[in-house]
């Protein structure tokens, strides 16, 4: 295993996606390329499907992507959007994670699918990234900011690598300016932190860093319906899953996931994209 210094946090955060049951649990009932929330146009579609769409809506957003471009996915579990970019606009993509579980199974795809000589998969933390300033134009991530204990570092280091000129565009799940907290407190639980970002919170930290917000989408909804059709899979596919996965991590997955759609149903969590520019 890596020798590479993580936070408590984050060390947390990576005996947690390097276990059996949720590399084997992510890969198959998350849609088997992605870890990030998709946009649902009916509330039954599939996860993959719906995954796809966030990606495509983030990358509508960026004012170029070409084969010049060079991009940085932080928190990128599988790999998957860096395929999915690579393969369309035939950038080169940065894939940072902590999981070398998922990233063994990220590079394992790319060569399966042809990509490996557009995507490089990196073990490391979006803490501490190990990249010279100004290396990239575009700073990439999907529902990844939430899990580190530093979230001002995480802006930071975004910035820090982003060329001038280059963009952040980034999603994450967040608690609302106004939410419970006692509430939330079985979902910061789940996280093992005591709070989420929220979207004001990105935006004061980004402008701390030269970072102009160009425009903020606040889809919650899509935070219910995504958790609400991990959750059906899960229960649909429970036998099957078994053979993968232990009954304890089952069981507290699905309650996990309900407290998830429990908090964005009572409005004390909320989803959206953020783009951003650095002056």
């Amino acid at each position: 295993m890596s020798e590479k210094k993580y936070s408590e946090v984050e060390e947390t955060a990576r005996s947690y996606y390097n276990s059996e049951d949720a590399d084997n649990f992510y890969y198959r009932i998350w849609g088997g390329e992605d870890l990030h929330l998709g946009i649902y146009d009916k509330n039954d579609e599939d996860i993959f499907t719906a995954s796809r769409k966030s990606i495509q809506k983030m990358a509508d957003l960026a004012e170029k992507i070409d084969e010049n471009t060079r991009i940085i996915d932080l928190g990128g579990g599988f790999a998957g959007t860096a395929r999915y970019l690579a393969k369309k606009y035939g950038c080169h993509v940065t894939n940072l994670n902590v999981s070398e579980a998922e990233n063994e199974r990220g590079r394992k795809m790319n060569k399966e699918q042809g990509l490996d000589h557009l995507i490089d998969v990196i073990d490391g933390s979006f803490e501490d990234i190990p990249f010279e300033d100004e290396t990239f134009d575009i700073v990439w991530s999907q529902d990844a900011i939430l899990h580190s204990g530093d979230r001002p570092k995480v802006v930071a280091e975004a910035a820090r690598v982003l060329k001038s000129g280059g963009e952040m565009i980034f999603s994450d799940p967040m608690q609302t300016a106004d939410c419970n907290k006692d509430t939330l407190q079985p979902v910061y639980d789940r996280i093992n932190l005591a709070s989420l970002g929220s979207p004001e919170f990105y935006e004061k930290e980004c402008a701390k860093h030269g970072l102009k917000k160009i425009s903020f989408e606040e889809m919650p909804q899509h935070l219910v319906n995504h958790y609400s059709r991990v959750l059906e899979e899960t229960k649909k596919n429970e036998s099957w899953l078994k053979n993968y996965v232990s009954d304890e991590y089952i069981s507290n997955m699905k309650t996990g996931l309900q407290h998830w759609v429990n908090g964005g149903k009572e409005g004390n969590l909320t989803w959206g994209i953020f783009h951003f520019k650095k002056k």
